[in-house]
């Protein structure tokens, strides 16, 4: 039927601007919808916060409900909302160079071919990983800085002025190797199974939200929940200029930031914040996959009949 085209087929026939265009989309909505989340989830993992420290920035959202603190209400609301403009500023190109690299990369290593192959849809997510983080790392160590509870910063030019002066640029590119050594796994992983849910639930391979959102649910919280021993200690290098424990600000890497950690709080210390890193992941994913899968249609669709009227106007 001349209705029937593939949309999967967008990475080798989209050209590069549209790929990154639609990655771009996907990375903004999903880390936008979700950042007040990863707040929380940030000042969980950092290490000598209570459990008051951490619940602090929503205790007025539970008083509200008795319409007791609306003025503590809507300050804990923006407070979980700062940093957000370095993610926006970050995400949108970080993202578009992450999407791009991996569709290049999963038809070069054959990923797109018939039946699952997780391991060329694990490469070709490692090395999209290693692209997007290089450029995302400043953006994260600004966004996380902010986030802190007790943070002093109320804008990304600031905060990045005064990390500069302090710390150098080394403080915007320390945590990197340890992002690189979690991020690596966890996109492999997640590319992975996102691929593999995605055929197993839709075999047709034809455009569907719904498999989209439930595959890349999945995809999120599994690889979220094997990798979060690293982002713990990626937090502690990344918030470590503004800790007061000296040994953590003087934290060289991620040998020992995870000797902090284990001594610290044992085993349990590489599990902090797991419950609001999954909330965070499960439906970051699912809402990054299904704008780029929707993105990657509507590109599709648009290319299709570009095409049928070139071939009309040639008739």
């Amino acid at each position: 039927m001349s209705e029937d085209y593939d949309y999967e087929s967008l990475g080798s026939n989209a050209t590069l601007a549209q790929d990154a265009m639609a990655g771009a989309l996907a990375g903004i909505a999903e880390h936008c919808a979700m950042y007040p989340v990863d707040s929380i989830k940030t000042r969980m993992q950092v290490i000598g916060s209570t459990r008051p420290q951490v619940l602090a920035a929503t205790s007025a959202i539970q008083h509200s409900s008795k319409f007791k603190e609306m003025k503590g209400f809507k300050s804990a609301s923006r407070n979980l909302w700062r940093g957000v403009n370095s993610v926006v500023m970050g995400a949108g190109p970080a993202h578009a160079l992450h999407f791009a690299t991996y569709e290049a990369c999963k038809e070069s290593f054959g990923a797109n071919a018939d039946g699952h192959h997780p391991l060329a849809s694990a490469a070709a997510g490692a090395c999209a990983t290693l692209a997007h983080d290089t450029l995302m790392n400043p953006f994260d160590v600004i966004k996380q800085r902010m986030q802190l509870g007790d943070s002093a910063y109320r804008t990304v030019r600031e905060c990045a002025r005064t990390v500069y002066t302090k710390e150098g640029i080394a403080a915007f590119y320390i945590s990197l190797p340890t992002t690189l050594v979690m991020s690596i796994p966890f996109q492999s992983i997640q590319f992975a199974t996102y691929e593999y849910f995605r055929k197993v639930i839709n075999p047709g391979g034809e455009y569907d939200p719904k498999t989209h959102a439930i595959a890349g649910g999945l995809a999120g919280a599994i690889a979220s929940t094997v990798t979060v021993p690293l982002d713990v200690v990626k937090t502690l290098l990344q918030t470590r200029g503004q800790s007061s424990d000296p040994r953590i600000r003087n934290a060289s890497g991620l040998v020992e930031a995870v000797d902090i950690i284990k001594g610290r709080y044992g085993m349990r210390g590489f599990f902090r914040g797991l419950k609001p890193r999954v909330l965070t992941q499960m439906p970051s994913a699912a809402i990054s996959w299904s704008v780029y899968e929707y993105f990657k249609w509507f590109i599709s669709s648009t290319n299709k009949t570009t095409i049928q009227d070139k071939n009309l106007i040639r008739l």
